[in-house]
C-alpha cells in the first residue's frame, strides 16, 4: 500500500509557497503522492479564498523530486478539454513524469456550474465527463486529433509535447459507492477513488464495502477487455490513528479488501481541514506503519 497526502485548494492552501511546503515535508517524511482538490468555489456563499490547482501542484513539484501528485479530483465537465489537457501536460513535464489525475464530476453542481450559467443535468455532465476524457487520452499522445461529438469538436488539432509518461499519466475516477456508473467508468480507467456516502471524507470505509466495490470493478475491468499490463489503484482514505497497532488495525482490513492507496484526509466537517499547522503535523510524522 502507498500512502498520500490530501488538502483543499483554499484556506492556507490557497498559496503556492504554502503546498510546495506541505510537498517538501511529505517527500522528507516518507510519503509517497499529494493530492489536492480542484474546486473554484466551495459554498458560494462561504467567501474563502482558493488557489489554481495547477499552480499549486507546479509550486509543488518544483519543491519536490520523487512524490506522485495530482488532483482529487478535477470536474472534467467544466473544463475545456485542451486547455486541461495543456495544462496536465505541462506539471507533468515540470515534475519529470509524477502526475496523477484524478477526475469526476465534482460538485456542489448547484454552486460550481449552476452559478456560472452552466449545465447542471447530471446526464448531461456525465456524458460531458466520458466524452472530455476520451478526448484527454487522445490529445496527451501528441497525435493529431479529429472529433465531431455531441459536446465538443476537434479538427486536426495536435497538441504538444506529448505528457512524459506513456501512454499517459494514470487516470483515477472518483465517485459515489455503491452508485454502480462511475465504477463501471473507472474499470476503463487506472483508478478509483470512492467515497461511501455523504460527508464521508476523512472517515475510513467499512472493509466489507471496499470489498464490494473492488470485486465489482475488478469484474467491470475484466469484461471491458481493459489493458492488464498497468496497475489499477483502489484509493481510500481517511484520519489515520498515531499508534502502529492503531494503525494497522484501522488500515489493514482495507489493504486486504483491495485498497491500494491510503490517502490521509481530515474530517470535512471539522476546522482544521484547510489550515496549514494540524496538517504539517501530520505530515512531518510520516505515513501510517502497518
Amino acid at each position: 500500500m502507498r500512502f498520500s497526502i490530501n488538502i483543499p485548494n483554499f484556506g492556507d492552501f490557497a498559496d503556492a509557497r504554502t503546498v510546495a511546503e506541505v510537498a517538501s515535508s511529505a517527500e522528507r517524511a516518507g510519503w509517497d503522492a499529494l493530492f489536492v482538490w480542484d474546486h473554484v468555489v466551495y459554498d458560494k456563499h462561504d467567501r474563502r479564498t482558493f488557489g489554481d490547482p495547477w499552480m499549486l501542484l507546479t509550486a509543488a513539484a518544483l519543491a519536490t523530486s520523487r512524490i506522485r501528485l495530482g488532483t482529487l479530483v478535477t470536474p472534467v465537465p467544466r473544463r475545456r478539454p485542451q486547455q486541461l489537457a495543456r495544462q496536465v501536460a505541462t506539471l507533468d513535464a515540470i515534475s519529470e513524469g509524477r502526475v496523477v489525475f484524478g477526475a469526476g464530476l465534482g460538485g456542489p453542481v448547484r454552486d460550481e456550474y449552476g452559478s456560472f450559467g452552466e449545465p447542471t443535468d447530471p446526464v448531461v455532465l456525465a456524458e460531458r465527463l466520458d466524452e472530455g476524457l476520451g478526448l484527454l487520452d487522445r490529445y496527451w499522445s501528441g497525435e493529431p486529433v479529429t472529433h465531431q461529438g455531441t459536446h465538443y469538436q476537434v479538427e486536426d488539432v495536435a497538441l504538444l509535447p506529448a505528457t512524459v509518461q506513456r501512454p499517459r499519466p494514470p487516470v483515477w475516477i472518483a465517485g459515489f459507492w455503491p452508485n454502480r456508473r462511475p465504477m463501471r467508468r473507472a474499470a476503463r480507467w487506472d483508478g478509483a477513488v470512492p467515497l461511501f456516502g455523504d460527508g464521508s471524507h476523512g472517515h475510513a470505509p467499512p472493509a466489507d464495502q471496499v470489498r464490494d466495490l473492488a470485486a465489482y470493478v475488478h469484474r467491470h475491468r475484466d469484461a471491458s477487455g481493459a489493458p492488464g499490463d498497468r496497475p489499477f489503484e483502489i484509493v481510500v482514505g481517511g484520519v489515520s490513528p498515531s499508534g502502529t497497532a492503531e494503525a494497522r488495525d484501522l488500515i489493514g482490513p482495507l489493504l486486504d479488501a483491495g485498497a491500494t492507496w491510503w490517502d490521509e484526509r481530515l474530517h470535512i466537517d471539522g476546522p482544521d481541514f484547510d489550515k496549514l499547522a494540524p496538517v504539517l503535523r501530520r505530515v512531518e510524522q510520516g505515513p501510517p506503519a502497518l
